[in-house]
């Protein structure tokens, strides 16, 4: 079985080894045609024989002609969405999923892919990797490059002939660009490959440490400080003390530091409550097989955590036995007001495919267990269903989730779970995944990497024991293809998300220095690095806090328009953000012209301060500006959210698009307590107010204290 989670990083996979055209009929040229082809990467043998099956018009989003197909022989699948031929110059956009997806998925996502392309003068493609079967079959476990970059590659090389074909004879400049587990593989894919794409822009992209050390200290550190998020996160907030050490005991000090120190951005545990474990569940799975003696060793051997435990470690650790006493559905448990059932249920079903041929009798597979007898509350954020007795008895059930009596399983191997049934006697036991919450410590790496430099003595050596395997670049390989190195031909930018706490924001530092290392003093012809502040790991994140954080997707836009004029036209993107590396912490210049990158720079104050206190009744005067780095825009819209709902009713007049805005307005609140303002804006390149593409986001937030 082959754990994966959608969202950050990876196939979690451990077994790692390496290491006839359709025609369209035509009778223009495009507008824009590559002047020299690069020396291509030769054909693909695998991918030998592409075919379509759909060839139509289509009206929706926009106007286009529709092209699906594949490769005989395989399960690799593609989508292209060619423009008309007055809108058409020259390129493609090819986007990468963070793990294999459907090659459909850009017609019900609804975030714009294909107009966004067509809109920009390109055609857009997508894949499904190679399929499923490239995740889970044998050939995938001898070659992770067939889904990291070879079924993709073969794909974009494949549009190039159904677009000479259609446009007339020319070279389409390919552009690929993904994010998470995807810019692994879009980075991967640049860097093993050559005439094959012009150009990359990989978004919130990991080191080859990433996994599961970002997970490990994450997952330590909402075990240690459950209790007093809160007061963190007030610390941080507009109009906040700034000390969120402020009020805690030593173990909470020292893991609080811990994981800053490793990189997690002190100002996004403002969404602690619901971020959950993320990726850990799927490769915390992984690092059991990887490394079985470890989770032994962490609870006998000195130099460990658990041989040694504190307080809250004993206190969280739980181990208790109960029977089975209910099956339950997707659709059972989430009657039952299991949050996340439905969702649970989808994921281990897209998961891993080889679970279809497994259990196909027709029945209804569990998501989640009822047992008989509710554990005792430790703050479970994941474990083992071990299974004592009946048929399953010595397998083990990964937890995801506790509520009441009732667990929720997370990725399983169904072969298994179809063993288990009402009456088994099994354990609920977190004993490993206590265990795992402090692996990093045991995964220092070489030198380069500065946030492991906490666990170094004077001398640089490791201050703990340190494991016989290092399972980041493992990981990291599963998900590119090989390990990535910094080594690429073409050109690339890379967006880096501030408040990223899967990605944490350092990491794109690390391959800046690895392409400088490679490029000398021509990096600057070749690559960008742009952090955007105020963003998560996902795009569609901002959902969860609106009046705390912005959606990057314009950033992306702007940054696939960019690369491909420097490609095309030799003109050279706004220059890489400025910026410096504190203690695993990220740190930004206030003024825009002094950050660079292409995001505005938005500061709000509310009667001069970030905190105002008034009475009910009384006036508050907001004053923000808004400051667009020199040539990369104009300010062409800003909206207000007074009262915290996040909806932004209120919006500024911007009556001509400029560089620097400043905006007022007067609220007066009618009800006492603690009110969030915040402000939001947006610029775009040509100062465009109409158009829905790269609007550039960014807000800021002050505190009013009303009595």
């Amino acid at each position: 079985m082959i754990p994966t989670v959608r969202g950050f990083c990876t196939v979690a996979t451990l077994t790692v080894g390496m290491m006839t055209s359709h025609s369209v009929l035509a009778d223009q040229a495009p507008t824009a045609v590559s002047a020299e082809q690069p020396a291509a990467t030769l054909a693909d043998p695998l991918f030998s024989e592409p075919y379509i099956d759909i060839d139509e018009l289509r009206e929706t989003p926009v106007r286009h002609r529709y092209v699906h197909g594949g490769f005989k022989g395989t399960d690799a699948r593609f989508s292209f969405y060619f423009p008309e031929k007055a809108q058409y110059q020259g390129r493609f956009f090819e986007y990468v999923t963070p793990v294999p997806d459907s090659e459909n998925l850009a017609q019900t996502a609804g975030d714009d892919k294909i107009a966004f392309s067509i809109a920009s003068g390109a055609y857009f493609v997508e894949t499904n990797s190679g399929g499923s079967s490239a995740m889970a079959g044998p050939a995938f476990r001898a070659d992770p490059r067939i889904a990291a970059y070879r079924a993709n590659a073969a794909t974009a090389q494949f549009s190039r002939k159904v677009a000479a074909e259609f446009y007339g004879p020319h070279r389409s400049y390919g552009y690929i660009y993904g994010g998470s587990g995807g810019g692994y593989r879009t980075l991967g894919s640049m860097e093993n490959t050559t005439g094959v794409w012009d150009g990359a822009v990989p978004f919130v992209l990991g080191s080859p440490m990433a996994a599961p050390n970002v997970f490990t200290v994450r997952m330590h550190a909402m075990r240690v400080l459950r209790d007093k998020f809160p007061q963190i996160v007030d610390a941080m907030d507009a109009g906040g003390s700034g000390d969120p050490y402020a009020g805690l005991d030593d173990e909470e000090a020292d893991a609080l530091r811990e994981v800053t120190a490793m990189g997690f951005p002190l100002k996004s545990w403002f969404s602690h409550k619901t971020m959950g474990v993320h990726a850990f569940t799927a490769l915390y799975q992984g690092m059991t097989m990887a490394d079985p003696k470890y989770f032994e060793e962490f609870w006998t051997t000195p130099g460990y955590l658990g041989a040694n435990p504190t307080s809250s470690l004993k206190a969280a650790r739980l181990q208790f036995s109960s029977t089975v006493k209910l099956a339950l559905s997707a659709v059972d448990a989430e009657a039952r007001g299991v949050e996340g059932a439905r969702m649970a249920g989808t994921a281990r079903g897209a998961a891993d495919s080889a679970w279809q041929a497994v259990v196909n009798d027709g029945t209804v597979r569990p998501v989640a267990f009822e047992l008989d007898g509710t554990p005792p509350d430790v703050g479970f954020m994941g474990g083992d269903l071990v299974i004592l007795s009946g048929a399953a008895a010595g397998k083990r059930l990964a937890v995801s989730g506790l509520s009441g009596s009732i667990v929720t399983l997370g990725v399983v191997d169904l072969a298994t779970l179809a063993l288990v049934k009402p009456g088994d006697q099994v354990r609920l036991d977190n004993s490993n995944f206590l265990a795992a919450q402090t692996y990093h410590r045991h995964q220092v790496p070489d030198a380069r990497y500065k946030v492991w430099d906490q666990f170094r003595d004077p001398q640089g050596q490791p201050i703990y024991p340190q494991r016989k395997i290092n399972l980041g670049p493992m990981f990291a390989m599963g998900a590119a293809g090989t390990v990535p190195t910094g080594k690429f031909s073409g050109k690339v930018i890379v967006v880096e998300s501030l408040l990223d706490r899967e990605a944490f924001p350092w990491q794109a530092d690390w391959y800046r220095q690895r392409f400088d290392e490679n490029l000398g003093k021509d990096g600057a012809n070749h690559y960008r690095l742009w952090y955007v502040e105020n963003a998560l790991h996902g795009a569609s994140e901002y959902k969860e806090a609106p009046n705390r954080v912005i959606d990057y997707t314009a950033v992306l836009q702007q940054a696939l328009r960019d690369v491909s004029a420097w490609v095309e036209k030799g003109i050279a993107p706004p220059a890489t953000t400025s910026y410096s590396v504190n203690n695993g912490q990220v740190i930004v210049p206030a003024s825009a012209d002094e950050r660079g990158g292409i995001q505005p720079v938005v500061m709000l104050s509310a009667n001069g301060s970030k905190r105002a206190v008034v009475k009910v009744g009384q006036k508050v005067s907001f004053n923000a500006l808004v400051q667009v780095p020199s040539g990369t825009g104009k300010v062409v819209a800003a909206q207000w959210d007074f009262d915290g709902t996040a909806t932004f009713p209120v919006s500024s007049r911007i009556a001509k698009p400029v560089s620097r805005a400043k905006l007022k307005k007067t609220f007066t609140f009618s009800k006492p307590g603690t009110y969030f303002v915040a402000v939001r804006a947006q610029s775009q390149r040509q100062g465009d107010s109409k158009t829905p593409y790269a609007r550039i986001p960014n807000l800021a937030r002050v505190r009013v204290v009303v009595q």
